[in-house]
């Protein structure tokens, strides 16, 4: 049997788009994953045990969606097309999409319209390149004010040198900081308040002092922004809203 499998399961209509793991542990284990509904089972676990199984996964993932509703955004994948209205922050941009001959796709914005020529493609990954064109032209946008606000906090607070900051559409993680110094933020955060992106910010910042995450890394951060957890706490619950 596969280590994993994928299938989809229908709740009251909707498709959930679910992975199930076979691993080597003790326990059945059902999570909500940022695109996926979660099972890991055993792989000591007996065949004639897995409908069972499954049919509990179903039962469990039903009772989730039905307390918080809102979980279904989750896999609800965006599907732009031409004369859309994109908001991100306080910016607001008008698509205009041109299906064309061209070999590659090609893409630009000028005074809030961004208009992409479109090379022939699959549905499927036409609505992947608009997702990676958009996340790259809006980012290009933004890039200035995210440098001048990275470039004030460190100022503020650590005084630091940084050799780089880059805007990335990264969908493992919010930011990260090299040992080189060198600052790479998810332009994912484009979408989130102005706080919780200078808590990313500061979090990034304080690896310039503590690679780790060290009690004393922590007390950087907290002596930065003392309220931090709350900034934490709306990435854990809104973060899966935050994406292209």
């Amino acid at each position: 049997m596969k280590k994993t499998i994928e299938k989809t399961i229908i709740i009251d209509g909707n498709e959930i788009p679910a992975k199930i793991h076979f691993e080597m542990r003790r326990n059945v284990r059902a999570s909500i994953g940022r695109k996926h509904a979660i099972l890991r089972i055993p792989k000591s676990m007996l065949k004639s045990q897995h409908d069972e199984t499954f049919q509990w996964f179903e039962k469990w993932l039903q009772t989730q969606i039905q307390e918080k509703p809102e979980i279904l955004n989750r896999f609800n994948l965006k599907i732009y097309k031409n004369g859309d209205i994109i908001q991100v922050g306080t910016r607001t941009y008008r698509l205009q999409i041109e299906t064309t001959n061209l070999q590659s796709h090609r893409a630009n914005l000028h005074n809030g319209v961004i208009l992409l020529r479109l090379a022939p493609d699959s549905k499927t990954n036409t609505q992947k390149a608009i997702t990676h064109l958009l996340s790259r032209l809006i980012s290009q946008d933004f890039k200035p004010d995210i440098v001048r606000r990275v470039q004030e906090l460190n100022a503020l607070y650590f005084q630091k040198d940084i050799k780089s900051i880059k805007l990335k559409y990264n969908k493992s993680n919010w930011g990260s900081c090299s040992s080189k110094s060198n600052i790479n933020l998810s332009s994912r955060l484009l979408f989130a308040p102005d706080d919780v992106i200078d808590y990313v910010i500061i979090h990034e910042l304080s690896h310039l002092e503590e690679m780790n995450h060290s009690a004393k890394f922590w007390a950087l951060v907290s002596k930065a922004m003392p309220d931090y957890k709350e900034k934490e706490a709306w990435l854990k619950e809104h973060g899966h809203e935050c994406y292209f």
